[in-house]
């Protein structure tokens, strides 16, 4: 399945339609193992319930295959009243990755008489200041890199965690595998992957209302931990002021469209809608992530779409504090759909430059809309494509609502919950209490919601 694959990360789309219907006959043949799951989520016109088959089919077989190793292992669990909750975090992401820099200030406002924080890495250790500041944001640090599933499974149990949190689902390098073997009494998807994980393998996953309403309940495997306001959190990172136009490549004048999601989110139907405003924008650039396998057949795709292919500006990739120092020079940054901007939306927001999402039925594409609700920018959620469109042509033809919108987003950002991360680690904190009580009491998993912490 071709466009499953390299094609989608070049945007090659001479064969783009056929994504969609192999996808289709691929889940009506129920055939395990098919179709990986992350991939599914760019699949325009699948939905919540779709993803979910698309997980339980990608697991069934290895679920099947894992139950005769976790009947050997047979963990067994004390569920005795805590004092404070041990909480492994699974991932091979501690180090310079954009899930450790949504993460970290989190675990740095972990309340150490609640909680007791664990890493179970299985990545390697690149000796950066990242990994650096993790290693010092969690209690125990343990590396699980050259252990196989079992051991590590052992080594989660073994370490008496009583939650365990994957960072990973099915993105790449995930192993889960050792959830698969459930060495945790409560075990919890959150952050890392945008779906379900389907079938037997995690007990709750971390959401808010927004991206994933109680009317999706039957479309995760998982029971819904609501977080009050969005479920994604967000540090209050340092950066400088910008740097000139161009230092980085954009005219010294003109409105710049902004989009820094990776290539293989982009749909023909996205780029379509894209090459419209700078078509109706006179001397406005479109400002994307730089892609050595994508950039080509971008400038080639604007060109049959009547634009000109030196207005796309491609920047490359840099540290976080340069990507946020440079974010700012973009007057509006644009959603992909079906699958959205996650880490690229709130540091657009956080740098001070508003977001233009259209949410569409599922997590993947219901982000940015939920980073909007928590900043207070509702109304730059479109209903529908043409008032996308409609939006995004009304702030680049009238500058003072641009700026009022700018400037409504810089005061909000130091007041709203979006950036508020003390308040954020007390409702993880209070899902994880809540999570921990009804096993404990052996009552299932169901729907929980954290209590909205006061701002200090």
């Amino acid at each position: 399945m071709r466009a499953f694959g390299r094609d989608r990360g070049m945007c090659a789309w001479d064969d783009f339609a056929q994504s969609s219907i192999e996808a289709r006959l691929a889940l009506a043949g129920a055939r395990s193992g098919q179709i990986p799951p992350f991939l599914m989520l760019s699949v325009p016109g699948m939905s919540a319930r779709d993803h979910r088959v698309c997980s339980e089919l990608w697991t069934r077989d290895r679920l099947a295959a894992s139950g005769a190793e976790r009947t050997r292992l047979n963990f067994r669990f004390d569920l005795g009243v805590r004092d404070k909750l041990r909480v492994g975090y699974l991932s091979n992401d501690f180090h310079d990755h954009a899930t450790a820099h949504l993460l970290i200030e989190a675990l740095e406002a972990n309340d150490r008489t609640r909680c007791e924080l664990h890493a179970f890495s299985f990545g390697a250790d690149d000796g950066g200041l990242m990994r650096g500041r993790l290693s010092r944001a969690f209690d125990v640090f343990h590396d699980i890199t050259s252990l196989s599933d079992s051991d590590a499974a052992s080594a989660v149990h073994a370490a008496a965690i009583d939650i365990l949190v994957d960072l990973k689902g099915f993105t790449r390098g995930a192993r889960t595998g050792i959830l698969m073997l459930h060495p945790a009494p409560v075990q919890v998807n959150f952050l890392g992957y945008p779906g379900t994980l389907g079938g037997d393998i995690c007990d709750y996953i971390i959401t808010d209302a927004f991206i994933t309403p109680a009317s999706a309940a039957a479309d995760y495997a998982e029971s819904f931990a609501y977080m009050p306001h969005s479920y994604q959190p967000h540090g209050r990172a340092s950066f400088g002021p910008p740097p000139g136009r161009a230092d980085v490549g954009l005219p010294e004048s003109g409105f710049v469209f902004c989009c820094f999601n990776q290539a293989y989110k982009f749909t023909p139907d996205v780029f379509d809608i894209w090459c419209r405003l700078p078509s109706e924008t006179p001397d406005s650039v479109l400002w994307l992530l730089a892609s050595d396998q994508a950039q080509g057949n971008l400038r080639g795709e604007a060109l049959r779409r009547g634009v000109s292919p030196d207005r796309l500006v491609f920047a490359p990739e840099l540290d976080q504090e340069a990507h946020l120092r440079r974010l700012q020079l973009a007057d509006l940054v644009l959603d992909t759909a079906p699958y959205g901007a996650h880490t690229t939306a709130s540091d657009a927001l956080w740098a001070g430059v508003p977001i233009l999402t259209c949410a569409g039925d599922t997590l993947a594409s219901r982000v940015a809309g939920s980073l909007l609700h928590a900043v207070g920018l509702s109304e730059l959620i479109a209903s529908d494509e043409a008032d996308y469109v409609a939006v995004a042509l009304t702030l680049a033809a009238e500058p003072d609502l641009l700026q009022a919108a700018k400037a409504r987003l810089r005061r909000n950002r130091l007041v709203a919950p979006l950036f508020d991360v003390p308040a954020f680690a007390r409702s993880l904190e209070d899902l994880y209490a809540q999570m921990w009580d009804r096993r404990r009491r052996g009552v299932g998993h169901a729907a929980i919601w954290a209590a909205a912490t006061p701002r200090q």
